[in-house]
């Protein structure tokens, strides 16, 4: 018993760190519809699992006889605990003390936090809120001087977009270095109305002359729609459970493959809906995540990043119980076409895959790259070349589905022509260098000028070049491998899901998924 009284003291100061900013600060943090960090870890974990490190960091008060009096903790908690079974590293900004501000902050915690995601193979969980360790003006007075600016640990921070899975969760005002950890990750949620994210918030952007709302300068509406942010949601505990459920697609390192989920009890289903999913019209639109619910593991798909660059769907789900990533066209945008944020969306989400051996799924209707001004203005030939050249980089299992239309540049991306091509086209197939309908106009243009009636002389030209335009035709000189009915689609991927499954290896890419 001899160290009775030193293990009574620890019991005292771990107990004062679990005050947090005491009763006040506590209140108004549920006052405005938040859960403080450990309220908030306890629970997103196993309940239970969570080992804390480092819980009583924080600056001690002593008296006159330099006997302990009280503790103000570290605004930074982590440790690790189990989601589902499987250990991860958490760690969460405490907006209760000084607001997450790095003048209350102990900086090696948030750098150990990561250090350890990193060394122990492990993923990492970030629950931000507030500056996330970045700067306060206020320790201008408090240290006596300034600094030149550095971000301690950052080569983990990136270094683990390369090694384990990384979800950072905005969970309220978020600016400057919190904002910097919160969209490097490889998924990012926002919970609306409550969190909101800045390069700088609105007391520092008035000094601009803008004048805004935290909600105005920073809301989900912003970044879900520019792509910083890739989902948003009615509420903390439903971040929680997107946050669970991304972990539960992907391996705990690079070092390891996507585990299996159930095998599925409907393999073979073939849905005969699916043979008129896609109307005789081509102009007429349909709904490509109806068909992906149709094919894909029933209730699995998990879509990311709707918001933005909207033309492409992208998602994780599961086929025959394996985690595949799912790349889809969505006609009612664009027709499909790939703007600069879709083709941003596509180079980002195939890195993903590729750094966490996710085979592809690729359900293509792509006309090809948006044209126009405003797409020139936007960079999009420069992005859309970035995405081509993500899927000529990947080497993960590849499976392209043909659902309608494949053009030039960007329905070259529909899969890596120099690879064994594993896909299937549906009979709607309709592809080449240019759409016959805008191609006519450019091919034939001096001749259609010239004719007495040129409405009538380019029908007449499109109605010649119709009669070539039947992917049975293509299949024939063996230039598409094989058109499907539309209802075997299902049992297909799931001989490709089992196929690839073999092929996938663990370990670093030579290049992996950047913010």
């Amino acid at each position: 018993m001899a160290w009775s009284a030193d293990i009574e003291e620890l019991r005292k100061r771990e107990e004062m760190a679990g005050r947090m900013g005491g009763p006040e600060k506590v209140k108004r943090q549920h006052d405005n519809g938040k859960l403080t960090v450990r309220e908030r870890i306890g629970r997103l974990l196993d309940e239970g699992s969570f080992r804390e490190i480092g819980a009583i960091a924080g600056r001690g008060t002593y008296d006159g006889n330099n006997e302990f009096v009280e503790l103000s903790p570290t605004n930074f908690v982590f440790g690790r605990g189990r989601i589902d079974g499987r250990t991860v590293v958490v760690g969460g900004d405490d907006f209760t003390v000084r607001g997450g501000a790095a003048d209350a902050s102990i900086w090696q915690k948030q750098i150990d936090a990561e250090h350890m995601a990193h060394e122990l193979r492990l993923p990492m969980i970030r629950l931000v809120d507030g500056t996330g360790g970045g700067g306060s003006v206020k320790s201008l007075e408090i240290d006596g001087r300034t600094y030149v600016p550095a971000n301690p640990g950052w080569e983990w921070v990136v270094a683990n977009m390369g090694q384990v899975p990384v979800v950072a969760l905005a969970l309220g005002s978020v600016a400057g270095l919190g904002a910097a950890r919160a969209v490097t990750s490889h998924y990012s949620v926002m919970v609306k109305e409550t969190s909101q994210l800045f390069i700088a918030g609105p007391p520092v952007v008035a000094r601009t002359g803008e004048h805004l709302t935290k909600e105005e300068l920073g809301g989900h509406e912003i970044h879900t729609k520019a792509g910083a942010i890739d989902d948003a949601v009615d509420s903390e505990e439903e971040a929680f459970a997107r946050a669970r459920r991304f972990l539960s697609y992907l391996p705990s390192s690079v070092h390891e493959l996507p585990p299996r989920g159930p095998a599925a009890p409907d393999a073979g289903r073939k849905d005969d809906w699916l043979l008129s999913a896609v109307p005789k019209n081509r102009r007429q639109v349909y709904d490509m995540r109806k068909i992906l619910a149709s094919t894909l593991d029933a209730g699995s798909f998990m879509e990311i990043g709707r918001m933005c660059g909207r033309s492409v769907i992208a998602g994780l789900a599961r086929i025959d119980g394996w985690p595949v990533a799912v790349l889809a066209s969505d006609p009612r945008f664009y027709g499909g076409g790939w703007t600069a944020d879709a083709s941003i969306k596509v180079t980002r989400f195939v890195d993903l895959a590729e750094t966490f051996h996710l085979p592809v799924v690729h359900f293509v209707d792509i006309p090809g790259f948006v044209i126009g001004l405003e797409s020139e203005k936007a960079g999009t030939i420069r992005h859309g070349a970035r995405a081509l050249a993500a899927v000529y980089q990947a080497s993960v299992p590849w499976c392209s589905i043909i659902v309608r239309k494949a053009f030039g540049v960007a329905g070259a991306a529909h899969s890596n022509a120099s690879r064994f091509k594993y896909r299937y086209a549906w009979p709607s197939g309709d592809w080449g260098s240019l759409p016959i309908e805008g191609g006519v106009e450019a091919a034939y243009r001096a001749e259609i000028a010239a004719a007495d009636d040129p409405a009538a002389h380019r029908a007449a030209i499109e109605a010649r070049l119709n009669q070539y335009r039947s992917p049975f035709r293509t299949a024939e000189a063996y230039l598409v491998e094989n058109i499907i009915d539309p209802r075997e689609t299902r049992p297909l991927l799931c001989e490709f899901a089992n196929l690839a499954a073999p092929l996938r290896t663990p370990g670093p890419r030579a290049f992996h998924m950047r913010p």
